[in-house]
């Protein structure tokens, strides 16, 4: 018997190459309206999010500290929508889903690296709001070039080194077959659940670091705010307040949808349907979030409506 429950086990943990994904829904009829739909979300995110760097990069006024954030999310939105999605589109339109080891290590790789990225550079955009509202006089001074480029750079960085850690803790781990990922994704915890090896360490790591990222993060947005509402709280006209005000609105917009629907994902109860939950929350925010970013920007900010109907006047002449 022991010998058999050691053969059963060797032939479990041989060497996995490929993964099977069970995708969105395994019900034949619901992939195609499904496929309709994600790739109608993925080509409003891309011309959304390509048209704002577009814009941002041709027009004049839109050359502050912001907008070169503001430029650079989009890019990354772009990029993190894409790791999802262009993999479950063709899912979609495949019987059999399957992806290469070395397929599902790039995907969780990018995509871990994308999603922290975007939680640094949504501090450093917070902190760009305190300084603009709070100090304006030295803004141009505090917020330069060389400045903003390094505050891209380290959460680039930053982001990258978190990804590396996990995407590399998680895939030294030996996999059991049948290599089953019940997502639409190679999601991180829904990869390590495939592990026949003790996933203590990976778990210790994803509670510490994952935590870290966000605390740190929240906190500085926290903390910005923090200070805008002290400094518009002093002003005396209400037109002043509202122009302060209208700086941040759109800033503070996006990052509550963004790390709204993570915290949302980790902190809301578990049940049975916890699995199914799981994925409508991933498909909000991993393409639905990205989809709504140029949106929030753009819908209430004078400036980017203004540059956007100089654009369309200039094509209108040139014609």
């Amino acid at each position: 018997t022991v010998l058999l429950e050691k053969m059963a086990k060797e032939n479990q943990t041989e060497q996995v190459t490929e993964l099977t994904l069970v995708g969105l829904t395994e019900n034949p009829r619901l992939q195609g309206p499904l496929f309709v739909l994600f790739l109608l979300i993925y080509f409003i995110t891309l011309a959304g999010n390509l048209g704002m760097v577009a814009l941002i990069r041709s027009s004049s006024q839109l050359q502050s500290p912001m907008y070169f954030f503001l430029s650079n999310l989009s890019v990354l939105d772009a990029c993190y929508s894409s790791v999802v999605a262009l993999r479950t589109l063709m899912d979609l339109l495949m019987e059999k889903k399957t992806t290469s080891l070395a397929g599902c290590t790039t995907q969780l790789f990018f995509f871990i690296a994308f999603g922290t990225t975007e939680c640094f550079l949504l501090a450093a955009m917070a902190y760009d709001c305190y300084v603009a509202v709070c100090d304006p006089l030295l803004y141009p001074a505090i917020m330069s070039h060389r400045v903003c480029t390094l505050l891209m750079a380290g959460s680039y960085v930053l982001g990258l080194l978190h990804s590396s850690v996990h995407t590399d803790f998680t895939f030294s781990l030996s996999f059991c077959r049948p290599a089953k990922v019940n997502h639409f994704y190679c999601d991180l915890m829904t990869v390590l659940a495939l592990s026949c090896s003790d996933t203590h360490v990976n778990r210790c790591l994803i509670f510490g670091l994952v935590g870290l990222v966000d605390m740190v993060t929240i906190l500085a947005v926290l903390g910005s705010y923090a200070f805008i509402l002290s400094a518009v709280s002093k002003i005396s006209s209400a037109e002043g307040r509202r122009k302060a005000f209208s700086t941040c609105t759109s800033h503070l917009a996006g990052v509550t949808i963004f790390h709204g629907s993570i915290l949302a994902l980790n902190f809301r109860p578990r049940s049975s349907d916890t699995l199914c939950a799981d994925k409508i929350f991933a498909v909000f925010y991993s393409l639905v979030v990205p989809m709504l970013n140029p949106l929030i920007y753009s819908l209430r900010n004078r400036e980017v409506k203004n540059a956007l109907r100089e654009f369309v006047m200039w094509k209108e002449l040139w014609r």
